[in-house]
């Protein structure tokens, strides 16, 4: 397995540096030559511990990248081939750049985005001075790359403790599945998570997410019939008290056209604050205005504790396959949550990958993950030139 996200290191990790001094004197005992050989061996294995201290995230296998680059490169398969044959020709001209047009209009990119990608596009075959439309090919996945490069970034895990995150989206596109992936990839890497079943909306999701914590030996708070709002609380306030590290809230499936269903989800986020400003409260003591972390004055700091409120991420996940249809959930949900990042799923056979592109034109939000299968390992960190390679191929 590789990196999955971004491990933020504690502060406390500047204890052992005190450590390299005190075992210095021990050096010095070596000499001591009725055995020469016990003194190099304490040496080495005082060595060996900080790297294993040091380096908790796992380093991401060439292999492994690999393998998920041809799954992604098959899942946009049936997207980069109306594309690709755009190139087939021997001259570039406007008939090239029309059929171009088309081709990613068909691929969902969206107006502004095409616009966009075509004016960029011919300065660069200007500018290089293109005459195959190969050529073309290659200037058009950098195009890409640099339009979607605002939508890579990792997931941080670590800065608060514990990290809240609360994943909404609609029925269907995955989102207890890709709840569950994530569990997955946090749990192998050593994260205490504790899941939040809070999607007491959809029938057996709860049964659904109390599987995946099963299999992933994780612990979760669910109540039969309960209150949404309030099994988000108690997840939240749970988490603080047994020192998770991660606290996933999977919140019920929401139409966008659903108010007073959307009008809950702002009450679960509203809830969520609540349980983060209780707990701050009760652990902060005697205020401490100089206790703020380093990296700026937070909205949400809190008195003595340096923190910021739960939720600190707010996901949501949307089905590929929907294309302009799935930016029109991200504009919806944004407006209601304050949305921090997307899980993109479902791209594996989907003819409307370009929906990449239209949000990074019109709501640049994070896509932290992206999914091309079922499997666990067919959810991964998003790449900016990846995507557009593996569009293209």
């Amino acid at each position: 397995m590789f990196s999955f996200f971004r491990k933020k290191s504690p502060p406390p990790a500047m204890v052992p540096a005190p450590v390299p001094p005190a075992e210095t004197p021990a050096t010095p005992a070596a000499p001591a030559t009725p055995v020469p050989a016990p003194a190099p061996a304490p040496a080495t294995a005082s060595v060996s511990t900080p790297p294993t201290a040091a380096a908790p995230s796992p380093t991401p296998s060439p292999a492994a990248r690999q393998g998920w680059l041809d799954r992604l490169k098959a899942g946009l398969r049936k997207t980069g081939s109306s594309i690709a044959t755009v190139f087939t020709g021997t001259q570039i001209d406007d008939a090239l750049y029309e059929e171009l047009e088309t081709a990613l209009l068909m691929a969902d990119t969206g107006v502004k985005a095409t616009e966009q990608l075509l004016a960029d596009l011919k300065r660069r075959v200007k500018e290089a001075k293109a005459t195959d439309p190969i050529q073309v090919k290659g200037l058009l996945a950098d195009a890409i790359a640099d339009l979607l490069a605002p939508l890579q970034k990792p997931l941080e895990i670590g800065a608060q403790q514990p990290t809240v995150i609360m994943v909404a989206g609609v029925n269907g596109a995955g989102k207890t599945t890709s709840i569950g992936k994530l569990t997955k990839h946090l749990a192998d890497s050593g994260e205490s998570v504790l899941l939040a079943a809070a999607d007491t909306f959809r029938a057996a999701a709860r049964e659904q997410l109390a599987v995946w914590a099963d299999r992933n030996t994780v612990e979760i708070v669910s109540q039969q019939g309960g209150d949404p709002a309030a099994v988000s609380f108690d997840a939240v306030s749970a988490g603080r008290a047994r020192g998770k590290n991660v606290v996933l809230v999977d919140t019920a499936g929401r139409l966008p056209t659903q108010l007073h269903l959307m009008e809950e989800l702002k009450k679960i986020k509203r809830t969520i604050q609540k349980a983060g400003l209780a707990d701050a409260s009760v652990a902060a003591g005697p205020p401490q205005g100089d206790t703020a972390p380093s990296g700026g004055s937070e909205p949400h700091a809190v008195g003595g504790v340096g923190a910021r409120l739960p939720p600190h991420e707010v996901l949501l996940v949307i089905d590929g396959n929907t294309g302009q249809n799935a930016l029109a959930q991200v504009k919806a949900f944004d407006e209601a949550l304050q949305l921090t990042g997307l899980i993109v799923t479902k791209l594996d056979g989907t003819a409307k990958g370009g929906v990449l592109c239209a949000i990074a034109r019109e709501k640049p939000i994070p896509v932290y993950f992206i999914g091309v299968g079922e499997k666990l390992e067919d959810l991964e960190t998003f790449d900016a030139r990846e995507f557009a390679q593996a569009l293209l191929s």
